[in-house]
C-alpha cells in the first residue's frame, strides 16, 4: 500500500544539477575553468536543470510546510542550455569557455552517469511557481556570482 492511499500527502522532489560552494558538480567544473580550458560537455545544446543550493534548501523546507503534493521539480525557473551554463560559468571566472568536453572522455570518466549529461532535461517548477515558491536564484549568471564569489 502507498502512502497516500493511507492519506500520507507526499511530496516526490526531482532535483536538477545542485551548485553549492563546496562539493557537487560546481567543484569539479571549476578547475578546468581556472585552467583556462573549461567549456561546455558535449555538444552543448542539451539542456541543463540547475538549481542553487539555497534555493533547493528553501523549496524542501517549503515542500515540507506547504500543502504541495506528489512530483516537485526542484530546478530554477530559468533553464539554460550547457552552452549558455559553460558561457557564464567562464563570465563569473573571468575566463574563456571554448573547450568542450568530448563525450567520449565524458563516456570513459563517468560510465554511465554521462548520458544524464549528455542528454539533458529541460525541466521547469511550475508547480512550485504556481503554488507561490519564490526563488532567491531564479537566473543562472547571479547563482554563479554568489557561489563563485563565496569561493574566492
Amino acid at each position: 500500500m502507498r502512502a497516500e492511499e493511507l492519506g500520507v500527502r507526499t511530496v516526490l522532489l526531482r532535483t536538477g544539477v545542485v551548485l553549492a560552494r563546496e562539493g557537487g558538480a560546481l567543484k569539479q567544473m571549476l578547475p578546468p575553468f581556472k585552467a583556462f580550458v573549461g567549456g561546455p560537455i558535449g555538444s552543448g545544446r542539451q539542456w541543463l536543470p540547475w538549481i542553487h543550493l539555497a534555493d533547493e534548501v528553501a523549496l524542501s523546507l517549503w515542500a515540507v510546510d506547504g500543502g504541495v503534493r506528489g512530483p516537485l521539480n526542484a530546478v530554477a525557473p530559468v533553464p539554460v542550455r550547457m552552452k549558455d551554463f559553460a558561457q557564464s560559468l567562464g563570465r563569473a571566472l573571468h575566463r574563456p569557455a571554448f573547450f568542450s568536453v568530448p563525450p567520449l572522455v565524458l563516456r570513459i570518466g563517468l560510465g554511465e552517469m554521462a548520458e544524464v549529461l549528455l542528454e539533458g532535461q529541460r525541466a521547469v517548477p511550475k508547480k512550485a511557481l504556481e503554488a507561490g515558491f519564490r526563488f532567491r536564484f531564479g537566473e543562472l549568471e547571479p547563482a554563479l556570482r554568489d557561489l563563485v564569489a563565496a569561493r574566492a
